[in-house]
């Protein structure tokens, strides 16, 4: 079971499967992992105590040598939305500011659906463990975004992650809008921008 995993000089937490979207353009679509040999599907979700000995082995065991240094940063990001298990995320950012010997920040890749996901404010939860956090905006529209992301939550989806992200901006020290670049024409982008540039919120195109 992948809870633990590298990419490029960050390291991801894996902590769940489960997503309240189903994307178009979703990497779970065409294939199990964004390593070679390594699946991040779970047989079941991990719990706190699995998390936490993962995360330790790398970052408490190792912490001096050259394998531990290379991370620049620590990613909720793994073959799900981390949100779906907020509890177990707050826990596990608690205990990554406990143990870490340097202050790497924190990065929490989301849908922005947590609110919904929740049913209640969750910005402010967050940033109590979070440094950075990356909000997948996808689109620059409600019905472009039902349309490519078909989120379980339905009509108001769109405005509850613009809402996410406001709330975010006022208490998270870091906050970035992304979109897929090749899901979306050169119009669409400078729709998303222009959005984004209303709300003072950095776009990534990834």
């Amino acid at each position: 079971m992948t809870i633990a995993y590298e990419l490029g000089n960050s390291l991801y937490i894996n902590i769940t499967n489960a997503c309240p979207c189903n994307c178009t353009f979703c990497l779970r679509n065409d294939a199990d992992s964004v390593n070679p040999n390594q699946s991040l599907w779970l047989e079941r979700e991990p719990t706190i105590e699995e998390i936490q000995d993962a995360l330790s082995q790398v970052l408490v065991q190792g912490d001096s040598n050259e394998a531990s240094n290379k991370y620049r940063e620590i990613v909720f990001c793994g073959y799900g939305e981390p949100t779906m298990r907020l509890d177990v995320l707050l826990e596990i950012g608690r205990f990554l500011k406990g143990i870490q010997n340097r202050n790497r920040p924190i990065r929490l890749n989301t849908n922005g659906l947590s609110d919904l996901i929740n049913k209640k404010q969750t910005a402010v939860l967050l940033a109590k463990c979070i440094d950075h956090i990356s909000i997948s905006l996808n689109a620059p529209n409600a019905n472009d975004y039902n349309a490519m992301c078909d989120p379980m939550f339905g009509e108001g989806s769109f405005e509850a992650i613009i809402k996410f992200a406001k709330d975010c901006k006022r208490c998270i020290p870091e906050v970035t809008l992304s979109v897929v670049g090749h899901t979306l024409n050169t119009k669409d982008i400078e729709a998303c921008q222009a959005l984004c540039d209303s709300l003072g919120i950095p776009m990534r195109v990834r």
